[in-house]
């Protein structure tokens, strides 16, 4: 091997033993992070927007319950909505990446976690703008956060691994520089594999076929979590614990959300994902559990909304018993909102951006993503039915048996990633 050879293939992306001098990854994560508190605002947009549709007045278009759920007959609200899904979409696959390729080790758990945290905050301030701006400022508050991204994009450099896959060393040398502020010690890759792609044959080995179910796995349990179901029931379950406002029962779990996703991302690279992962899911599993037992106990209540039509309006005047339950609802859903956002909430995209190798990583990423909207779409769904099938109570119990095979397959399957390369990471999977 020559020495110009020896130098192609020298290590370049593993940190120095020092702590880096530069702190624009922070900076290049937060421009990247950007793109999630849009995406956020969009999920929280709908919540205050549809009332103040309602409400408006001529010539702002006015909704019906039916018509609610598909935002209106508005070609202008409704192009706006599926850009902002399509941009949305991108968003969720390219962030995690990007930032999980920038990041040093000893923060990637931290700045990996702050993709939900940007979206849960992004949740947030859509719901408290919707305190005081009608929907069409509301929608004009939303462009803020992209407007900003595109900025601060604009100076960022493309992340060092994509260069090299590029052959551009010298502008992979000068990205970090930039964002950690020394090429000295750093690793690189090994050469060629980067170069291959994704080809079907590739999935007889351990280092592609592993990470592939991981994180379709991974996925597919966050959405079996029962999470969509506990929001759906949200506002309905604040109304029976004498909650009369429902924006402040939405700003009370997305400060739920804001403060524990926050926790997670601060002890992220510390407690590590495997131990994150498994609490979150225990948590899951009892506040899961709760929830069916407090449907099952109200099941035969007059005033219990659980037995009729999912959309009908509660009792106006519930019985005292049936207030302490709802307490007992309301106290299990904000504990499986935190234990949520303390877990499966953030680590399955900072997962997903971690497992895979480079040659493979925008193929598997884009397939995880799909597996976590086309899951989302299913439940979402089927909830309904499963209502009426198997009766609020056992719904909740069904997914608080899929929080436990979750935690199972957490213990048993996935690795410990805290502090370590991306390239161990890999040599994991492949045994080496």
């Amino acid at each position: 091997m020559t020495p110009e050879d020896q130098e192609e293939t020298r290590p370049l992306l593993r940190p120095p033993d020092s702590a880096p001098r530069s702190r624009r990854v922070f900076l290049a994560a937060f421009a990247a992070a950007l793109g999630p508190l849009s995406f956020g605002f969009a999920l929280g947009y709908s919540s205050p927007a549809i009332p103040s549709l309602r409400r408006s007045a001529a010539p702002a278009p006015r909704l019906d319950s039916d018509t609610a759920s598909w935002f209106g007959d508005v070609w202008m609200l409704l192009g706006g909505r599926l850009l902002t899904g399509l941009a949305c979409g991108m968003a969720s696959l390219v962030a995690p990446v990007y930032i999980s390729e920038i990041a040093y080790p000893e923060v990637r758990g931290l700045l990996g976690s702050c993709v939900q945290l940007m979206v849960v905050i992004g949740i947030l301030l859509a719901y408290l703008a919707g305190w005081v701006l009608e929907w069409r400022w509301l929608a004009v508050l939303g462009c803020a956060p992209p407007t900003f991204m595109l900025l601060f994009m604009c100076c960022m450099p493309e992340t060092p691994r994509f260069l090299l896959t590029q052959h551009k060393r010298q502008e992979a040398m000068a990205a970090v520089q930039f964002l950690w502020g020394s090429e000295q010690g750093w690793d690189e890759p090994p050469g060629g594999a980067e170069h291959q792609g994704f080809h079907l044959a590739q999935l007889r080995n351990p280092g592609i076929y592993k990470p592939f179910v991981i994180g379709i796995s991974l996925m597919a349990f966050q959405q079996l979590s029962g999470i969509n179901a506990v929001m759906f029931y949200a506002e309905t379950i604040f109304e029976e614990a004498k909650f009369k406002d429902s924006s402040l029962a939405s700003v009370i779990v997305g400060t739920i959300q804001v403060l524990f996703t926050a926790v997670a991302a601060l002890v992220m690279d510390r407690a590590g994902r495997r131990l994150l992962l498994a609490l979150s899911g225990v948590i899951m599993v009892f506040s899961t559990s709760a929830f069916g037992a407090y449907f099952k106990l109200t099941q035969d209540s007059p005033s219990n909304f659980s037995h009729v039509g999912l959309l009908a309006p509660v009792s106006m005047e519930p019985t005292n018993a049936s207030v302490g339950l709802a307490w007992l609802a309301v106290g299990s859903m904000c504990l499986f909102i935190a234990g949520f956002a303390l877990g499966w909430g953030p680590i399955p995209w900072l997962l997903m951006s971690e497992i895979f190798p480079l040659h493979i990583k925008g193929v598997a990423t884009g397939i995880c993503v799909l597996t976590n909207w086309l899951m989302a779409f299913l439940v979402t769904k089927e909830f309904s039915s499963l209502m009426v099938t198997l009766r609020p109570y056992g719904v909740f119990w069904l997914a608080s048996a899929f929080c436990i095979v979750s935690v199972l397959f957490t213990l048993l399957c996935i690795p410990e990633t805290k502090g370590k390369t991306l390239e161990q990471i890999t040599a994991h999977f492949e045994g080496r």
